[in-house]
């Protein structure tokens, strides 16, 4: 029969989305890893299991590789687009709010602009936990690092310029770090003025990604604490900019998702 699918991207960080009751069921990292596959499957960065709640919906997320993720921000607003998405293929009109539910607990997002399928969302992130820097010793070199939640785990390697040849060489030694033992997601981060700061991201479970809304917000949150950054900043990563503003009540990360497509996985 197959499996009815949505997917959607937030700046070239893309994921599907498949409807279900039963968001721990046992065969989640099985799909993932052959749904997420780019060249005999869909192809995407995680696969994302949800099901449809009063306010907005609830997730749990898989990484393209089958690994447990507790949240991503992208694909938290790519769920808000698909919900928003419905509304309109229904001829309802779109929430102004929708609330999504995860494993680091509820994100509200508002929703700031439609034009179907893109949608521009303000999510509220929460707080930062466990700020911390540290030096860690990575493929022979001493390396410091920002360390810290923000939902899930981040490393945040902050440089005065970015090298395509240390982020991928540094990348996966740091997500596989022993001092990471769940793994973590890593950004290789420059502040280029004070209401700026550019990213590399090397995502947990995935590697290199176009863009990551947590990561967005970790490496903010790294410049603003050891860096200089002011507390309202465009996060820029290769696919495009977000905006992280840190304020009393927590991190808000603004930015567009769009539904790419809807259809039957057949295999």
């Amino acid at each position: 029969m197959g499996l009815q699918l949505a997917k959607a991207h937030a700046y070239g960080n893309d994921f599907l989305y498949l409807e279900t009751e039963e968001l721990d069921r046992p065969d989640g990292p099985e799909l993932a890893r052959a749904l997420c596959e780019r060249h005999t499957g869909v192809g995407a960065d995680g696969l994302i299991l949800y099901r449809v709640s009063g306010d907005g919906a609830e997730m749990r997320l898989y990484n393209a590789d089958g690994s447990y993720s507790e949240v991503s921000g992208n694909g938290a607003r790519g769920l808000a687009a698909i919900r928003c998405w419905s509304a309109v293929c229904a001829g309802l009109e779109t929430r102004s709010a929708i609330v999504i539910r995860t494993d680091a607990g509820s994100k509200p997002l508002s929703i700031l602009e439609s034009a179907p399928p893109r949608f521009v969302c303000r999510a509220a992130m929460g707080h930062p936990a466990d700020v911390r820097k540290v030096v860690l010793d990575v493929e022979g070199q001493q390396v410091s690092v920002a360390a810290l939640r923000v939902g899930n785990p981040q490393c945040v390697v902050l440089e005065s310029t970015l090298d395509e040849g240390r982020y991928r060489a540094l990348g996966p030694a740091l997500e596989h770090h022993p001092y990471f033992p769940e793994g973590t997601n890593v950004e290789f981060a420059v502040v280029e003025h004070a209401s700026r700061v550019r990213i590399l991201i090397w995502e947990r479970g995935v590697g290199p990604t176009l863009a990551s809304g947590t990561g967005a917000c970790a490496a903010a949150v790294a410049a603003m604490t050891y860096a200089g950054a002011a507390r309202d900043v465009e996060v820029v990563s290769p696919g495009g900019t977000q905006r992280v503003e840190w304020l009393d009540d927590g991190l808000y990360l603004t930015g567009w998702a769009e539904v790419v497509w809807e259809g039957r996985w057949t295999r």
